[in-house]
């Protein structure tokens, strides 16, 4: 059981989260479930949510497992009439699928310094760039055209993003992702404004750098000690260390109680151990 940053009552909510078999976004459905919310748990692989919502329920709690990809329009149609059926109209959603792919990352930080054999820019293949945008882009609107019809139906509901520090300041090597979480903000604000007159509220949040199982050969070498990467990292983070993904609670369980943020909305909250705010002197 997650000790909750906050005690909000999410009773009869249903909260919609995708990329559910994440670090972040499984932390997320523990804590709605906790909230009192009927969890729809939505992956592209069904192990992990499996796994989670089998937990949850064994703790008297309420989460069901979904499997479809965000990419598939036709299949997030299927579970929003499977997640109508299982709960009734979705309430909070929140779009969680998302990450990079080691196709679109090129080997060094500086142009100048590739060698012979390591990939550089100019190495990128579309398919990995269009798959990064894909993957984060697409797959927070397919969902959100879908379950946001229940909000207007009902004028209420709330959206939550998932942004990155990226989308404040891009890091090197990653030119898509970083593009990618740029766009996630920006179509953060876009839908705020849009569903603003229909009681919509929309925000993101912008976790600082978490170790998940998607960096950590990035953070760390096989002894453990921190990478290069890892020490340029800390070195920009006031707080001097990595953010906890259960550290993002807080945020997440506040913007999407339309009691305590009612009238916040286009808001990208940064959760980051003070990365964003620090010039590096």
């Amino acid at each position: 059981m997650l000790i909750l940053p906050i005690n909000i009552d999410y009773s009869g909510k249903v909260v919609v989260i995708t990329g559910a078999g994440g670090a972040i976004c499984s932390t997320m459905a523990r804590a709605f479930a906790q909230s009192g919310a009927k969890v729809a748990a939505i992956n592209r692989s069904s192990a992990k949510i499996e796994l989670l919502a089998e937990e949850l329920q064994a703790e008297g709690y309420c989460c069901k497992a979904y499997t479809a990809n965000v990419l598939d329009a036709e299949a997030i149609a299927k579970v929003h009439q499977a997640v109508s059926e299982d709960f009734g109209p979705c309430d909070i959603l929140i779009n969680g699928a998302g990450g990079n792919n080691a196709g679109a990352t090129t080997d060094n930080e500086y142009q100048h310094e590739a060698k012979e054999g390591q990939k550089t820019f100019f190495d990128l293949k579309d398919a990995d760039v269009n798959a990064v945008f894909s993957l984060n882009f697409q797959g927070t609107l397919i969902p959100t055209q879908e379950f946001a019809k229940d909000m207007v139906e009902r004028k209420k509901g709330c959206i939550l993003n998932i942004s990155s520090m990226n989308a404040y300041l891009p890091l090197t090597k990653i030119p898509a992702y970083s593009a990618a979480k740029a766009g996630i903000s920006n179509f953060t604000q876009w839908l705020a404004t849009h569903f603003a007159c229909t009681g919509i509220r929309c925000n993101a949040i912008a976790p600082g750098f978490l170790i998940s199982s998607q960096n950590k050969t990035l953070l760390f070498n096989e002894d453990g000690s921190l990478t290069a990467r890892s020490e340029k990292i800390l070195k920009g983070t006031p707080a001097g260390r990595f953010v906890d993904s259960e550290e993002l609670l807080g945020a997440a369980l506040f913007l999407c109680d339309d009691k305590a943020a009612s009238a916040i909305t286009g808001v990208i909250l940064p959760v980051d151990a003070g990365f964003s705010a620090y010039p590096g002197v």
